[in-house]
């Protein structure tokens, strides 16, 4: 059997010869963990839970019409497009880390707990990225419905302007373009978010008619929160891990191996926010986050593994729009 590789957090940075260089014989202050990764996504998607099988059926609908009805004329119905979206279980995820006896003995703080954390943020980190990334594959989709509304739906803006300032006022313009969008697809306007990259997200923060409450009419943020709450009823999330290049690999990409695929797999080069509402995306949870440990008397530790089952897809592109610095 090949032997643990125990985490070794009485080394200081990995770079000292000692594994005991942070054990203190007196605890001398509080412990630092890596910084919240507090999920940006939740409410972001439809959530279906299933208890067993490899995947989930999400229908799709078209829309009704409407027509006059001719006197004495038979009432037959109407006629109206459907279809179907399979969601497929990604494979497990999983984050794990192996404490030494040793190790955990000399230590002068919680070591389980800390770790324990810090492994459920790191796949509430992962978990966010896929779903931003099936945003961005329903702003670039066709509508899975005939006849449906969206093609492919992205905004181009010209955010890299001379200023801050400029660049600001092009985002706003761009929002509003992208609200524009979704009420012509007849998106309903409650539950849209903008998910935006930093950089942006600030500038808005220091834009006069982003804050300024002759424009917005309410206290909409401004430089002393750094932040801005909505723009055209759209609700402003800034995400430090947005995705903004071409995914076609590795873990970000998700892996299903029953569909023989990179699912989250998109090309978001440029992209600077994604704007949607929760009908964009569906999420089927196989296995909901959980944390499980085990003692193993073989290596004189304990084995500590986060895990989740989780798949994602594109249900309405329609309901999702990118926004992007023209190449």
């Amino acid at each position: 059997m090949s032997n643990a590789s125990p985490v070794k957090f009485g080394n200081a940075n990995s770079g000292s010869t000692r594994d005991d260089a942070l054990f203190l014989k007196v605890f001398a202050g509080e412990v630092i963990t890596s910084f919240d990764r507090a999920s940006k996504t939740a409410g972001a998607d439809m959530v279906r839970s299933i208890s067993s099988g490899k995947s989930a059926t999400f229908p799709v609908m078209g829309r009704i019409g409407a027509e006059y009805h001719a006197v004495g004329a038979e009432i037959l119905g109407s006629a109206v497009n459907s279809n179907e979206k399979v969601i497929t279980i990604n494979d497990l995820l999983i984050s794990s880390v192996f404490i030494s006896n040793i190790e955990e003995a000399k230590s002068h703080w919680d070591v389980r707990s800390a770790y324990s954390t810090e492994m459920g943020r790191a796949l509430s980190f992962q978990k966010d990225k896929h779903i931003l990334q099936t945003i961005g594959q329903a702003s670039l989709a066709s509508a899975n419905v005939t006849g449906g509304d969206a093609t492919t739906n992205v905004v181009n803006t010209g955010i890299a302007s001379a200023t801050d300032a400029t660049a600001a006022n092009a985002m706003i313009d761009a929002i509003f373009a992208a609200a524009k969008e979704l009420d012509a697809n007849y998106v309903p306007s409650e539950g849209r978010k903008c998910f935006m990259r930093l950089e942006e997200y600030y500038k808005l923060a220091n834009a006069t008619n982003a804050v300024n409450v002759d424009f917005t009419g309410n206290a909409n943020g401004g430089i002393a929160s750094g932040k801005v709450m909505k723009i055209a009823g759209i609700e402003l999330v800034p995400v430090p891990h947005f995705v903004a290049s071409n995914v076609s690999s590795g873990v970000d990409a998700g892996s299903a191996t029953n569909a023989g695929s990179t699912p989250q797999a998109v090309n978001l080069s440029n992209f600077v926010a994604l704007v949607s509402h929760p009908s964009a995306v569906g999420t089927v949870k196989l296995m909901d986050l959980a944390v499980e440990k085990e003692y193993d008397i073989r290596r004189q530790g304990t084995l500590m593994v986060a895990k989740y089952s989780m798949g994602h897809g594109v249900l309405r592109p329609e309901a999702a729009v990118g926004i992007k610095e023209a190449a």
